[in-house]
């Protein structure tokens, strides 16, 4: 993971302080018998933007399987293929000029 976000405003939050923000919110919502809101009182509570408890949340509701979607494994494979398929873009094209550069001069060394 990077250390250093490209957008300012973005702050990376310590996987424990996500681990233990997330739990608060289950405890939170079972204490009072409802979920609406308690992702804005932990939140509050810890000093994190609400939105991204709200993300973190939901993700964990994926990974254990109360929620569709991509599962954090899945997110993380998924990168790596694009990564991967990019470099094989990438050195498809340059193997593509390189055939065109020496097709293209042995076309010129070719009697005619």
């Amino acid at each position: 993971m990077r250390e250093h976000s490209s957008h300012p405003s973005q702050r990376r939050y310590p996987p424990e302080l996500k681990d233990r923000a997330v739990r608060l919110v289950f405890e939170t919502a079972a204490e009072r018998g409802d979920h609406h809101g308690a992702v804005t009182i932990v939140a509050h509570q810890l000093g994190i933007g609400p939105e991204s408890l709200r993300t973190w949340v939901r993700q964990s509701e994926i990974d254990a399987g109360r929620r569709a979607g991509l599962t954090t494994e899945e997110r993380e494979r998924m990168k790596v293929l694009e990564r991967e398929n990019r470099e094989l873009r990438r050195a498809n094209e340059i193997l593509k000029s390189a055939a065109a550069f020496f097709g293209a001069e042995l076309d010129r060394r070719s009697p005619r």
